[in-house]
């Protein structure tokens, strides 16, 4: 099983571009499966970064 950050909630923001669920980029959610470990890590560690302030 791929560790991913999928929460099922896959609404695209089109302002940002991001997922409003994962907060990953249609390309990042495309690749997801054929994506190296390493590289599925570092998107995730920066997840958190992406998430806007309410409002």
């Amino acid at each position: 099983m791929t560790l991913s950050p999928c929460i099922k909630v896959c609404v695209i923001d089109p302002a940002s571009g991001l997922c409003t669920g994962c907060l990953r980029t249609l390309d990042e959610i495309a690749a997801w499966a054929t994506l190296p470990p390493e590289i599925r890590r570092r998107i995730m560690a920066d997840l958190p970064a992406r998430r806007l302030p309410p409002g």
